[in-house]
């Protein structure tokens, strides 16, 4: 290296110090390539397994026998009461009255208490009861309830213990006698579903007994069922182990006797809570503000129990919450889901049970339940309970004398505040919030209802498992209700909580549209106030509605769903513009009224522009839209196949798209219209299978099978490597398929366009508009668009088919396998008639008249494009023998001139023909993406937190700040050595090594002891310090090409390595140095240059050409390309698409190439002739090219790369400012 280029390159240190100073920040500014979720995530949909929220059954208790066996003013034989003793019954003193109408008010009160709950219920009374009695009364309910639930409560504290035999005590008609009733028997009576009640001494008793009967009773059914196999009598089948059972004590134990409680205290616990527990709370001691308390002023408290608003109404409510935070945070989910969510009268009996183990463990009683809960009455939300009612008792007196107000409980906010206090630290790793039952209950109130909805939306946004645990707790109905608020200031809080619900669970579609939660969302996407986001969710929730959801459909449709899309298609959000198009293919995805809507609003004209849009999202979003357009109609009328014609000749720009999403959503694309038109496509195929057999001059060996592997052509694969120039390989592999498609594989129109549908140098289709492509005039035969459309659609496919992307080529050499399938079956019956002797008639044949009224395109195509075709059309092979294959061009020929624009025409099917066409039959596809559910994905991942590169105490920060450290460390030794090296001898090797295969480039890590050198079909990673190689890999290059280019990406932190090889053909690798290829993985691959021509490098001393030749720009994060070619192409990996094509002007090929990252508009280029070109890309294309060095007859691939660059950029310095 001379002086002069070292001094220059320590002045560009300088310059570069002074301009990144410090580096560290301009690490931290420097843009990162290829790391949005696209690239570092598969594209997949969520796989994640939500909780079964719903019920099964949704049941209802409809009957209710209330049997009372009191035997007012006669105690039992068997207990011995104490003096004074407990005597209310359902707060009634029954000796405060004569007997029998005691009997008949405590029976009343008993069934206005349970009618609180359900008051529809039928309910019976059965007061101090005999045998027949109860009989008949159970039956009676049993019969009148069908499948529905029916409630047994018994009281029997007028009657002696239940028996160890598992009996219970009744009357005689004279009350002179009690008489067991076998439970056996009862259970009987009931049937099932039933639930029992249980208030009597020894009531475990009756449990364990039940039970037992229960498993005989099975086995009794399952001998009866085994021995009537034989006769074909079924045996109804009652599962009696399911049936719910509240009992008041154990086996062993005495009811309470203290005189200051109710008789009946577990009835009481069930059916009155608050009156109890208040009771209970005053005589406890130590547990109260106000000592003063007494029980008369406990029966004065003002309010209504279903009247939040007031004292009684408030606590009934905390209550309710309470129970079931302590039921949700102790149950098993399906215990919890069974006993609080499926019937409102049980789920209200076992939350008051809860009170009742609480208060009855006090008094030495022990309630049981079947199923069994555990244990709850020492759970800590009971203190927050006991808080509530202290507060309030402590305002009591002064409510009642009317000295104060009422100052509502601040239980609901403190528990807000609670749960917003485990937002903060929450995580799936730690135990459930045991508050998420109250904030539902606080949705109740209009107070706490914007605060409850805004911490449920950040509690939703942590995950799937956060929106499961939401939905089993019964958020579904507070939430869906809450679409009935006019308030707008909870439209963005309930937008987000349902797209979070409907990013998890997708069956709540039905839900909305029956209750006409669709029109909210659709207000929402409509209100141009509301922010980019939220009408983002909306379009993404009213897109799940109409998902594989036909009643969602015509809901959306009525609300003009298609115009409000198309309306905003232009917003400057991209997410918005994603999600409306992926709104538009949903519905009109097999809806042909859908349809109908778009075509009249011009929905493909609108969505044309999005697919050059600059987000890859977008663009793919808006094929994928398109794709469904095209696919999902069933009468093909001209108008609507001129329509699909335009469309896909449209796509067919998006071949050289640069990002595998858009191609993937392509193919899947041109796989409704293969479908609609598989016979046409047919027809492409099997002139190219002739003319490939009559050029080799042998039958078709794959006629049978017709398949196509992913590294086939079109046609045939190549014969070998050494036929094939590497520069050109893909070029003339694509040319040798499709050279007969049409006339002229570089000229193909549309019947009625003046412009011609062309494919230019670079591969993409010119000149063609939707406008022009679905005017009257293009409106013409089908057969007359065989030289465009299909030609160009096989031409397409059969590119992608040699995409670099693997998942790109699986796709569409599955559909092109489709194709071939059904060419190679019309070509093998062709064969089978020619070897039969068949052969065309006379020119006065059916079949010379039908060539007479054919189409020109018709008539100029080959001689075996005719015979196809009227194997096609003539039908006189019988339906089993063609495989029941449709007509091909059944409108080509009998349409009059008189017919309507939109008239579908005449029916041409042949007689004895049925056709798949005939009956629009649906074919089911071969191909799918998961683009969209991947896109939904998205909704169910957070949207709130922090991501971790942001995150200063997240270890990818902490990495990352590792990375930029050793960068500047590594800066500050590079400027060091650079001042030194003037001075020292440049005789050090620090490393020799031979590598595996003869090395075609190769490429050093800017900051890391690396070097990656590339042969022809992969590379090989070195630590040149150590000496040692790290990895190889395959590059999955076709075996006709070369590497020939190299460049690190993201060099400055999480690098990529990035190979070209000399078909153009681009790939991008991740853990490309990892010790195993375990780890490897492509990120993205893409066709960067199309056209790769041979030429020579200087004046014909060697006829290989240069390759891909590239150059990396960090700050732009633009990709630079040439090599065999006539231009520069850049390429915008950000947007993923072509940023700008800049002429060459050399009549040679490009051998090095490099760029101003500074201004970042010049390029310098080496070309094979010994030229150096400096271009401005900023000017016009005629005068890019701004100045031309002279570096004699030596090739200027050969110079030094870093002299050369350098000494350019210090040519330029002193051209630009004159120094």
């Amino acid at each position: 290296m001379t002086g002069e280029s070292l001094a220059v390159l320590e002045k560009g240190l300088d310059a570069a110090e002074e301009n990144n100073e410090p580096g560290e920040l301009y690490d931290w500014q420097l843009p990162l390539a290829f790391m949005q979720k696209r690239h570092v995530e598969r594209i997949k949909g969520l796989e994640v397994e939500t909780e079964k929220w719903r019920m099964k059954e949704r049941m209802k208790t409809v009957s209710v026998a209330l049997v009372l066996c009191l035997n007012v003013g006669v105690d039992p034989p068997d207990i011995v009461k104490t003096q004074p003793c407990a005597r209310l019954e359902c707060w009634i003193d029954p000796l405060s009255q004569p007997a029998q109408k005691a009997l008949e008010s405590i029976g009343a009160n008993l069934q206005r208490q349970y009618e609180r709950w359900q008051a529809r219920a039928r309910y019976k009374l059965c007061l101090d009861p005999t045998v027949e009695e109860v009989k008949k009364l159970c039956t009676s309910l049993r019969r009148n309830a069908k499948e529905e639930r029916v409630l047994f409560h018994y009281n029997g504290h007028g009657v002696p213990k239940p028996t160890v035999n598992g009996e219970i005590w009744v009357f005689n008609k004279s009350f002179t006698q009690y008489i067991p009733l076998s439970v056996y028997d009862l259970q009987q009576w009931m049937g099932t579903p039933s639930i029992y009640v249980y208030d009597c001494s020894c009531a475990g008793i009756i449990v364990d007994s039940f039970k037992q009967f229960a498993m005989q009773r099975e086995q009794e059914m399952e001998l009866a069922s085994m021995n009537s196999r034989g006769t074909g009598n079924i045996f109804p089948q009652q599962s009696y182990k399911n049936c719910i059972q509240l009992a008041s004590c154990a086996a062993k134990q005495i009811l309470p006797m203290n005189p200051d409680l109710p008789a009946d205290l577990f009835t009481s616990c069930l059916t009155t809570p608050i009156r109890i527990a208040l009771r209970w709370f005053v005589l406890q001691d130590g547990r109260k503000l106000v000592p003063n308390i007494t029980l008369d002023l406990i029966d004065k408290i003002p309010g209504q129990l279903n009247d939040r608003r007031t004292v009684l109404g408030e606590l009934n409510w905390i209550f309710t919450a309470i129970t079931d935070t302590i039921a949700w945070n102790t149950l098993p989910r399906e215990l919890f889901q069974k006993l609080f969510r499926q019937d409102l009268v049980v789920a209200s009996l076992f939350r008051n049970f809860l009170l009742a183990e609480r208060i009855m463990r006090s008094y030495d009683c022990t309630p049981i339940s079947s199923p069994k809960l555990p244990p709850t009455h020492q759970h800590p939300m009971w203190q927050a309970w006991d808080m509530a009612l202290d507060i309030c008792l402590s305002q009591l007196s002064g409510i009642l004398n009317g000295a104060e107000i009422y100052r509502h409980s601040l239980f609901f906010a403190e528990q807000l505040t609670a749960f917003q206090v485990w937002l903060s630290h929450g995580s799936q790793m730690r135990s459930p919030p045991e508050q998420l039952p109250i904030v539902l209950q606080v949705l109740l109130s209009q107070v706490h209802r914007l605060r409850a909805l805004e911490l449920l939306g950040r509690f939703l946004d942590l995950g799937p498992w956060a929106v499961s645990l939401a939905l089993s707790v019964g958020i579904f109905p507070y939430v869906l209700k809450l679409l009935q608020s006019s308030a707008r200031e909870l439209r963005p809080l309930l937008v987000f909580i349902w797209a979070k619900i409907l990013a998890v669970d997708t069956t709540c579609q039905a839900d909305l549209v029956k209750d006409n939660g669709h029109k909210y969302f659709l207000s929402v996407l409509s209100d141009s106030c509301m922010p980019a986001e939220h009408r983002t969710m909306a379009a993404f929730v009213l897109t799940m509605i109409v998902s594989s959801y036909p009643a969602g459909q015509e809901a959306v449709l009525q609300g003009n769903l298609i115009s409000l899309c198309l309306e905003q298609l232009s917003d400057q959000h991209a997410l918005l513009r994603q999600w409306l198009c992926i709104c538009l293919g949903r519905i009109w995805y097999d809806c042909d009224m859908a349809r109908g809507y778009g075509v009249r609003d011009n929905a493909h004209i609108k969505l044309n522009p999005l697919l050059t849009d600059e987000v890859p999202e977008v663009r793919a979003a808006a094929v994928y839209a398109l794709g469904t357009f095209m696919s999902n109609t069933t009468d093909r009328t001209d108008h609507a196949n001129a329509i699909d014609h335009g469309i896909a000749m449209q796509l067919i720009n998006c071949i050289q798209d640069g990002s595998p999403l858009v191609r993937k959503e392509l193919i899947v694309a041109y796989q409704g219209i293969v479908f609609q038109f598989e016979n046409q496509f047919a027809v492409v195929a099997a002139q190219m299978l002739e003319e490939e057999r009559l050029r080799d001059g042998s039958s078709i060996s794959h006629s049978e099978t017709g398949t196509l592997s992913p590294g086939r052509s079109g046609m045939r694969q190549a014969q070998s490597a050494a036929s094939l120039q590497p520069s050109s390989s893909r070029a003339n592999l694509l040319a040798s398929a499709t050279s007969s498609s049409a006339s002229s594989s570089n000229n193909t129109t549309i019947p009625g366009s003046s412009h011609g549908s062309n494919f230019s140098s670079d591969g993409s289709l010119v000149d063609l508009g939707l406008r022009h492509a679905i005017s009257s005039s293009a409106i013409s035969p089908v057969g007359g668009l065989y030289g465009s459309v299909y030609a160009n659609i096989w031409k397409a496919l059969l590119s992608l088919v040699c995409d670099a992307y693997p998942e790109v080529t699986e796709l569409a050499t599955t559909l092109m396998n489709v194709i071939r399938q059904k060419a190679a079956t019309c070509t093998l019956q062709r064969t089978r008639r020619r070897s039969a002797g068949c052969t065309l008639s006379a020119p006065g044949s059916p079949v010379s008249r039908m060539y007479a009224h054919s189409p020109p395109a018709l008539l100029n195509s080959p001689p075996s494009v005719v015979e196809s075709r009227a194997i096609f059309e003539i039908g006189e092979a019988s339906p089993k023998n063609v495989g029941a294959m449709p007509t091909y061009a059944v409108h080509s020929t009998q349409f009059s001139r008189t017919r309507k624009m939109f008239d579908t025409g005449p029916d041409v099917i042949k007689e004895g023909m049925v056709t798949e066409d005939a009956h629009h039959v649906k074919k089911e596809p071969v191909i799918a993406t998961d683009f969209v559910p991947w896109c939904c994905r998205y909704f169910s991942q957070s949207v709130m937190k922090v991501p971790d590169d942001h995150d200063l105490e997240s270890d990818p920060h902490h990495q990352r700040q590792w990375r930029f450290d050793r960068n500047q460390a590594m800066r500050d030794r590079a400027q060091e050595q650079c001042r030194m090296a003037s001075f020292l001898r440049l005789d050090d090797q620090l490393f020799i090594n031979k590598n595996p295969n003869v090395p075609t480039c190769m490429k050093f890590h800017p900051f890391e002891p690396l070097i990656c050198v590339a042969d022809k079909d992969g590379v090989s990673t070195w630590n040149w310090e150590h000496g040692v190689k790290l990895n190889y890999f395959y590059n999955k290059n076709p075996k006709f090409s070369n590497i020939s280019t190299l460049e690190i990406i993201n060099g400055h932190d999480c690098s990529l390595l990035l190979t070209g090889t000399d078909d153009g053909a681009v790939r991008v690798w991740r853990n490309y140095y990892s010790e195993s290829n375990l780890d490897l993985e492509l990120v993205t691959a893409w066709q960067a240059l199309s056209d790769m021509l041979p030429s020579s490098r200087a004046f014909g001393v060697r006829n290989t050409g240069s390759g891909m030749v590239s150059s990396w720009e960090q700050e732009s994060r633009y990709l630079y390309v040439t090599g065999d070619v006539r231009v520069i192409r850049i390429w915008d990996t950000h947007q993923e698409q072509k940023a700008q094509d800049i002429p060459t002007q050399a009549n040679s090929c490009i051998t090095s190439l490099t760029c101003d990252s500074v201004n970042q508009s010049l390029i310098v280029a080496g070309c094979g002739d010994g030229l150096v070109r400096l271009y401005d890309r900023r000017l016009s294309p005629v005068d890019r090219s701004v100045a031309m060095f002279v570096l004699g007859f030596q090739s200027a691939s050969s110079l030094d790369c870093a002299h050369f660059t350098v000494f350019v950029a210090y040519l330029l310095w002193q051209i630009r400012y004159g120094e």
